[in-house]
């Protein structure tokens, strides 16, 4: 992509860098240029691609179903009208499935949480080298279209979800109805140091598997597709076996992609869900 040959390792480790800003070694402020460079630059490293993909994302979300239910008709729906009707009625019901108690946030969230991760998700569909090899025609070093591959990312919005649990845990049950149930569940209250444990273990690790788990499943499904794209490289040589490779990457790029979409739609609807189920509990006296 820089015009210079990149061997596979260069070619991964180049795929798999963010666009990062932040203090750089000599004291400036500015973009890496490295791997190096963005590990030295600490904690207040900030992924510009990341930021600005997942906010193109969510504005065109918002767009999108705004002024579809501004034009929504009552006569014969128009194919996108039909389209954002299904993912409000499947939301909908998947909300009335897991949600027991009545909060009126709670659809909204699960729309936004649902419609937001699938898009950044489907991001992994378009082909690896497109955006980044545009992005680098106008001078930007690195690009990585899909916001899930980055912890950073994931890890926010699970945080953003563990915030609203605590709050409505507290909100519903009190102060003191909250730290009951971390001190005095599941072994009353001659075991409060296990309860405390158990409980507060289960508490933070909601906020971390619901992170891991949407990030190391795109992560792994993005490392796949640059492996097939590196097949691509063979096609130089102009061998036989360097052409039959090509042809090979052709039909894994094809058949990772149409399973991929099953994997992208089914780890939004998993981050959805257990936000609906973890807002439940939270809403509920015991759990």
């Amino acid at each position: 992509m820089s015009g210079e040959t990149l061997t596979s390792s260069e070619y991964i480790k180049h795929h798999l860098q963010n666009l990062t800003y932040g203090h750089l070694p000599d004291g400036s402020w500015g973009f890496a240029h490295s791997a190096e460079q963005a590990k030295e630059m600490g904690f207040w490293a900030i992924n510009v691609d990341t930021l600005a993909i997942s906010f193109v994302l969510g504005a065109l979300f918002l767009i999108i179903f705004g002024r579809t239910a501004k034009k929504a008709s009552a006569g014969a729906p128009s194919g996108l009208q039909n389209f954002v009707e299904w993912i409000v009625e499947f939301v909908d019901t998947s909300v009335r499935g897991s949600f027991t108690a009545r909060n009126d946030m709670v659809a909204p969230l699960a729309l936004t949480i649902f419609a937001w991760v699938l898009l950044m998700n489907l991001m992994d569909l378009l082909p690896i080298d497109y955006l980044p090899f545009v992005a680098h025609a106008v001078g930007v070093p690195f690009l990585k279209v899909v916001p899930t591959t980055d912890p950073n990312a994931t890890f926010g919005m699970s945080i953003g979800v563990f915030v609203l649990v605590v709050y409505y845990s507290i909100k519903m049950k009190g102060v003191g109805g909250f730290v009951g149930e971390l001190t005095l569940q599941p072994f009353g209250k001659f075991g409060l140091p296990a309860n405390l444990f158990l409980e507060g273990v289960n508490l933070i690790a909601k906020p971390i598997s619901l992170a891991l788990r949407l990030f190391g499943n795109m992560y792994a499904g993005e490392m796949i597709f640059i492996l097939i794209a590196l097949m691509g490289a063979s096609w130089v040589s102009a061998t036989f076996g360097s052409s039959l490779l090509f042809g090979s990457q052709i039909v894994l790029s094809l058949g990772w992609a149409i399973f991929h979409i099953l994997i992208v739609t089914l780890q939004a609807f998993i981050f959805m869900t257990l936000t609906i189920v973890y807002l439940d509990m939270a809403h509920q006296e015991h759990h």
